[in-house]
């Protein structure tokens, strides 16, 4: 059996990766208390219920402080009861969350009438940084809409139904910041850049005329191999210590042209030899 645990902040999507689950035929349990986890898990294990092959709970700040602090010691113990856990954690910038709860005119679980909204979050991020240390996954969906959040539950949950790593290549512009769930992190923007030929400007590095452009370039061949070789040097130590995924993300300043012609030819090539790789553009 496989059992995800999806927790984080109220606002950033946490029902909305349940609901995907959901959909992918898990079977789902939203607002379970922490405490209940071992026997949750021991009931849904036992003979009669083999028919639950993937399971997703949702846990949130609503739970008791006390258990949520005991998390990690929850956690082995399910260790040792042989279930198969993977946690996902759901975060978001404090001014998108603010701006969240302002538009949906919803209220914060944790705000009371002396409870501020900011300060209902950060009691929230209080409480929950147990849950955030253990994650196996974190998910910033700051600049991520509804659509992408689904996408990249199914990528990294449903995409990965054996225990081969991970490998996930994301592109991203600097100037909307860094990816934070990102293990490695590079900087393109050294590179000859497509932006400055106007009939090159509107496009992307998905697209011929830039993808040619920037082939020819010595610079970007020799960062696509500096890059390519550190990660087959080092991916084989992270799967070593049992890490389910590796997120590489490239930069460069608009995220359109150099960082996602990088991000995909690595995807490629990466794909050639292992299952479990995928590329994402976070700015398209």
């Amino acid at each position: 059996m496989r059992l995800i645990i999806i927790s984080g902040l109220s606002g950033s999507g946490k029902s909305i990766a349940l609901h995907s689950l959901e959909d992918l035929d898990y079977y789902c349990t939203d607002n379970l208390p922490v405490g209940l986890l071992p026997a949750f898990a021991e009931k849904i294990t036992s003979p009669e219920k083999k028919y639950y092959e993937h399971v997703a709970v949702g846990i949130d700040a609503r739970n008791n402080p006390d258990d949520l602090q005991n998390f990690p010691s929850i956690i082995k113990e399910l260790e040792k009861m042989d279930v198969n856990s993977e946690i996902i954690f759901i975060e978001a910038e404090d001014e998108v969350l603010i701006k969240r709860f302002s538009e949906t005119r919803r209220k914060h679980p944790l705000s009371k009438s002396k409870v501020s909204l900011p300060d209902a979050i950060k009691k929230e991020r209080l409480l929950l940084e147990p849950i955030a240390l253990e994650a196996d996954i974190r998910i910033d969906t700051s600049q991520t809409n509804v659509h992408q959040l689904r996408d990249l539950v199914r990528e990294r949950i449903h995409g990965k139904d054996d225990d081969a790593l991970s490998l996930s290549f994301e592109s991203f512009a600097f100037k909307n910041g860094i990816p934070k769930n990102a293990d490695y992190v590079f900087d393109v923007r050294c590179l000859p850049n497509p932006h400055w030929i106007p009939e090159l400007r509107p496009m992307t590095g998905l697209q011929e005329p830039v993808m040619n452009f920037l082939d020819k370039e010595p610079l970007v061949n020799e960062m696509f191999n500096d890059i390519k070789g550190f990660i087959e040097k080092w991916v084989s130590s992270f799967e070593k210590e049992n890490r389910s995924y590796l997120t590489v993300a490239i930069g460069c300043t608009g995220g359109r042209h150099r960082s996602v012609y990088l991000a995909t030819r690595l995807a490629a090539i990466f794909s050639e030899k292992r299952d479990n790789v995928q590329v994402r553009h976070r700015e398209l």
